[in-house]
């Protein structure tokens, strides 16, 4: 049986005239002193789950649906427990309304954080149809089955739709326990199942940002100051002011807006603009500058993250010291709708459409720009009286193309409120590729010294890693993850500040350090003369799950086995968000230098399945993603300004550059882990520890540059 705390996750409504509502928080709730299933409204908007007389079961989810499949994978948490009929099955985004918790989407946390409660809402909502049922046919509850939308009486076989008794079910009480099916019970969790929004995306039906349109929408270009320490001194805008639908012209903050009728009006008279922008900087602010400080400021006391042992003293008494440096580069998160948001500041309200990760972040920030300061104040007195906030702030959150982390940052929802409220007009603000590039929160760049001491067996017994970056949890994520037993072990962090910008990039910390980490600890197996799949194995003592993700992919890869002429293998392991990854690339490399990636096996213990399409989906992605890092982009510094400024320099993989990717998702009942980000961190690391069984190179730079190969 598994309790239910209805303080901290339901809430339940009386549809009186259309069903059963039910909702519930999946962080915490005010405390409910009475039952409120005795109500006789309709429809709340803080409910997550509601049956109508019709038989339709409706689902809101409050996550940002960004191509992860999140709005299926947390239906079907419902749905199985709720013994549904899929094909009956609703789903709509949540408003942003404090019933829902704080809405925020990341750090793939989305089925982790509501595998337990959807799946005790919907058995909860199953054991009170059923007890409807039960007491229309003055029958025990055992005698009485879900499945598939119905409740059976096992006496005759009669049946009644979960519409037809959801008024019933709706004026009882709120069951004190539930019981969750057991794994072996599941009918939709496990199962590949088509996404609920494919029909629409298909048809060309899903609304994204840059679909929004309102009556009377003027649509807006930004552009910003290039320099991270820059000032706009003056801008001429004549010649832009002559290209027809152009409105408005003006500054706001240390940009350049323009606003009109239509986008290529707008785009075309923003590159009509002369501008004069001050660099504060001048030439001093580099790529190379910043990575020159980072290893300077190696040679300074540092701060230690994590420990065991006493690396330094079995350092000192090691067979064999092995040390390496490493460093990760700015990386721009790219996405392919570029930033974008639709504001209307009219009748002292401010409605706001955004392709946002945090619709929550997205309100505060609107609400610092529609409020004055003192009005600002007394809402933040109301919150802190536990008083109901002013409803004059309206998110409406869209589809997003694309988020990695750059839509956790809301730069571009303050831009088009200011811009609706200074023009009185509702706005569609779109950034231009070229803004979109050069004005990211990037991810840091870091440096890495890392040194290993060796026994006389070629195994690690002490292992130092120092790491130099510009924020601790960007840069040292995953960097304490190691599931290699090496008794003596240190982490060590300096923090060392500069003026770009830097957010977090999918998987963050673990982007950098997984790769570092698995290209070191092949550097090991290098040095002992073992081959690396085996030596990581002889090192995985104490990590079942790492060992079998390592183990398949070997097996699947063929590991060892004889290759096609010219191909070469490298294998990584890595875990972070509570999953277990392993790849195996294979690649080939040209007498020009240039790394074919042919196939990457990819093997993944995420716990409970939830849909595996949408793991294999993810697993594709994410190792893209991470092969474009690898292969082909990163972002520069030059002049205080960034040198990138579109996808001629700073490209994406192509289809043709495409490898075969196969999925393996290992069985598991342990809690759901991750799926979005544990992808990203071994795919470098395995082409690289590739691509030095090809050349006998070892790169600990990216993007691999194909100089270095020849």
């Amino acid at each position: 049986m598994s309790k239910i705390n209805r303080r901290d996750f339901f809430k339940l409504s009386l549809g009186i005239g259309s069903g059963l509502v039910i909702g519930f928080n999946l962080q915490s709730c005010s405390t409910q002193t009475s039952n409120e299933n005795k109500l006789d409204n309709a429809f709340k908007p803080n409910a997550w789950l509601k049956i109508s007389t019709d038989n339709t079961v409706t689902i809101t989810v409050s996550e940002s649906e960004m191509g992860q499949g999140i709005m299926t994978s947390l239906s079907m948490l419902i749905a199985e427990e709720l013994d549904a009929d899929w094909s009956n099955i609703e789903v709509e985004r949540a408003p942003v309304d404090p019933a829902f918790g704080y809405q925020v989407t990341g750090g793939s946390t989305s089925v982790r954080n509501a595998w337990q409660p959807l799946r005790e809402a919907g058995s909860i909502a199953r054991s009170m149809l059923i007890s409807a049922a039960a007491l229309n046919w003055k029958i025990s509850e055992a005698q009485c089955l879900a499945e598939r939308g119905f409740i059976t009486n096992k006496l005759n076989d009669k049946k009644l739709s979960y519409g037809e008794l959801a008024k019933a079910a709706a004026q009882l009480d709120i069951p004190q326990t539930t019981t969750l099916k057991k794994p072996e019970e599941f009918k939709i969790i496990g199962k590949s199942t088509p996404l609920l929004n494919a029909p629409d995306m298909i048809k060309g039906r899903t609304i994204f940002g840059c679909d929004v349109s309102l009556p009377d929408m003027l649509i807006a270009t930004i552009t910003h100051c290039p320099f991270f320490t820059g000032k706009l001194i003056s801008f001429e805008s004549s010649d832009a002011e002559k290209i027809s639908g152009v409105e408005n012209i003006f500054q706001i903050n240390n940009s350049i807006v323009i606003v009109g009728k239509h986008y290529w009006a707008v785009k075309k008279a923003q590159d009509l603009l002369k501008i004069n922008w001050q660099n504060n900087t001048h030439d001093e602010l580099t790529s190379e500058g910043i990575f020159q400080m980072q290893n300077t400021a190696m040679q300074n006391p540092t701060k230690i993250i994590d420990q065991r042992g006493n690396a330094d003293k079995a350092l000192s008494r090691a067979d064999k010291t092995i040390t390496a440096t490493y460093q990760s580069p700015f990386q721009a998160h790219a996405t392919m709708e570029p930033m974008n948001c639709v504001a209307h500041v009219h009748d002292n309200i401010c409605e706001v459409w955004a392709p946002t990760q945090s619709p929550d972040r997205a309100k505060e920030t609107a609400s610092a720009i529609f409020y004055s300061k003192t009005e600002q104040l007394a809402e933040k007195v109301k919150q802190k009286l536990g008083s109901e906030p002013s409803n004059d702030i309206h998110i409406h959150t869209t589809f997003l193309g694309g988020g990695f982390g750059r839509r956790l940052q809301q730069d571009y929802v303050a831009e088009a409120v200011e811009i609706s409220k200074i023009t009185g007009k509702p706005i569609k603000l779109i950034w231009s590729r070229e803004e979109d590039i050069q004005h990211d929160y990037y991810r840091p760049a870091t440096s890495h010294k890392l040194e290993a001491g060796l026994n006389k067996a070629g195994k690690p017994v002490a292992w130092k890693h120092l790491i130099v970056g510009s924020s601790e949890g960007k840069s040292t994520g995953g960097a304490a993850n190691s599931a290699y037993s090496i008794e003596h072990f240190s982490l060590q962090y300096i923090q060392h500040e500069h003026p770009v910008p830097t957010g977090p990039w999918r998987s963050v910390g673990n982007s950098h350090n997984g790769f570092i980490l698995e290209s070191f600890i092949d550097e090991l197996a290098n040095a002992a003369s073992e081959d690396p799949y085996e030596y990581r194995t002889q090192l995985l003592t104490n990590a079942p799950r790492h060992k079998a993700v390592l183990d398949k992919a070997a097996e699947k890869s063929a590991w060892g086995k004889p290759l096609p002429e010219g191909h070469f293998q490298g294998i990584a392991l890595h875990s972070c968000y509570g999953s277990y990854v392993a790849q195996v690339a294979e690649i080939s490399v040209t007498r020009q230098g240039t790394v074919k990636v042919h196939r990457v096996v990819c093997v993944i213990d995420c716990g409970m399945v939830i849909n595996p399409d949408t793991i294999k989906a993810q697993m594709e992605g994410g190792i893209v993603f991470g092969l474009t890092a690898c292969l082909k982009s990163a972002i520069t510094i030059e002049n205080g300004r960034v040198a990138q400024s579109n996808l001629n320099n700073f490209p994406l993989l192509k289809m043709n550059e495409m490898p075969v990717i196969e999925t393996h998702i290992m069985s598991s009942n342990e809690a759901p882990g991750g799926v979005g980000e544990p992808p990203v961190p071994p795919i470098a690391a395995a082409v690289t520890n590739a691509v030095y069984a090809a050349t006998g190179k070892r790169i600990r730079k990216l993007p691999i540059q194909a100089a270095e190969l020849i």
